[in-house]
């Protein structure tokens, strides 16, 4: 199988592509604190890895204080974050490439640190993740209870994600996409493990997804659908998600969100969740992309452990239409043209996924370079 699929343009919400090799959204700790902004190295970063006619999906950034549940992570709701990924969003369109900025709310996957009030995260219901959390201060601690949002605060969540979304917008992104997935707060909305919640916003599946289709709505009306893309993890198991029978719900989902005619859905496959904590492959698990390709008739990117050969592969057999790569894009910034020549891929070095400096994160050469040390 060659990889000469991964080299067909493609059009996404009407933006021209030279090849469907897309650069997933991934969190790496390098934003400016106090203020969450990105950086001057940020900027480095997404500009060594743009290619000419290539999308770049940029990392999780919060819609708002509370949104935030990690430290260092960038959000996109102030001036000064705006002005921090207008340095990004400039140096990715200087090398010809694409960037969508990821929308993000953690949910109760927070701890009282990063509130802006001290006070508890919030979540659709008082229920605590079996996981642990990094607080403001670099310490792992079990996550705390979150705070039941009441029915009436839920128009202004939404109205978090309707202003970051047009920040983002302000900050030159092509357009967004919406976090859904890895058990972050709208996750924690669809599954019936953490939405206990008796109001129109819990019980039934069609109660459940109301939130995420809103927002969906709402920022479509800031960007035009066609610029808005929306991540799920419909088999995921990280940061304590899951749901027991996913195909009902996702089904439905799914089947709702492909009447707003999004640019693109994009799956992570369920043998790589929790990839960014710890090396996954699960094994005798399904093809998200597969399953869920018949109910959704837009763009479809998959996620999830792809290299060259199988990415191909899925292309080829119409399950997806591009392909999202993580951790390989973090050690090789010339992914695209690697996959192209068929090169070797430098291997990454999961202990500075998360460190604060420029190792492991603007150091790995392009296979060029590395050719004429």
């Amino acid at each position: 199988m060659t990889n000469n699929t991964l080299f067909t343009p493609i059009s996404i919400g009407g933006m021209a592509l030279s090849h469907r090799v897309v650069m997933a959204p991934l969190t790496r700790m390098r934003a400016t604190v106090p203020g969450n902004s990105a950086n001057e190295m940020m900027a480095q970063y997404y500009a060594q890895r743009a290619s000419a006619g290539g999308l770049i999906i940029a990392e999780a950034s919060q819609v708002s204080p509370d949104g935030r549940g990690a430290p260092c992570t960038p959000g996109v709701h102030s001036p000064e974050q705006v002005a921090g990924w207008k340095r990004v969003t400039d140096a990715v369109h200087a090398k010809g490439g694409r960037i969508y900025l990821q929308l993000w709310h953690m949910g109760r996957l927070s701890h009282p640190s990063h509130q802006p009030d001290g006070g508890q995260p919030i979540a659709p219901s008082a229920v605590a993740a079996n996981a642990d959390i990094t607080t403001a201060d670099f310490k792992r601690v079990p996550c705390p209870t979150p705070r039941a949002l009441e029915t009436a605060e839920i128009p202004a969540v939404i109205g978090r994600y309707v202003h970051a979304a047009r920040c983002a917008m302000e900050a030159g992104f092509d357009g967004v996409e919406i976090h859904a997935a890895n058990g972050y707060l709208l996750e924690q909305f669809l599954q019936s493990r953490t939405n206990l919640r008796t109001d129109r916003y819990g019980g039934p599946i069609e109660n459940r997804c109301r939130l995420v289709l809103e927002i969906a709505r709402a920022i479509a009306e800031v960007w035009g659908a066609g610029r808005v893309g929306i991540r799920l993890s419909p088999y995921g198991i990280a940061n304590d998600s899951g749901e027991a029978e996913p195909m009902p719900l996702y089904s439905h989902l799914i089947g709702e969100l492909d009447k707003l005619g999004l640019a693109y859905l994009h799956l992570i496959e369920p043998r790589a969740s929790g990839a960014g904590q710890r090396e996954v492959d699960h094994k005798d698990v399904p093809s998200a992309a597969n399953l869920f390709r018949p109910m959704w008739h837009g763009v479809l990117i998959a996620a999830g452990n792809f290299k060259g050969g199988d990415a191909a592969a899925m292309l080829a057999a119409g399950d997806a239409d591009a392909i999202a790569f993580g951790r390989f894009f973090i050690s090789n910034p010339d992914l695209p043209e690697r996959l192209r020549r068929g090169a070797n891929l430098t291997p990454y070095n999961r202990a500075t996924f998360y460190t604060r400096g420029p190792e492991g994160y603007l150091d790995y050469p392009t296979m060029d370079a590395a050719a004429a040390e």
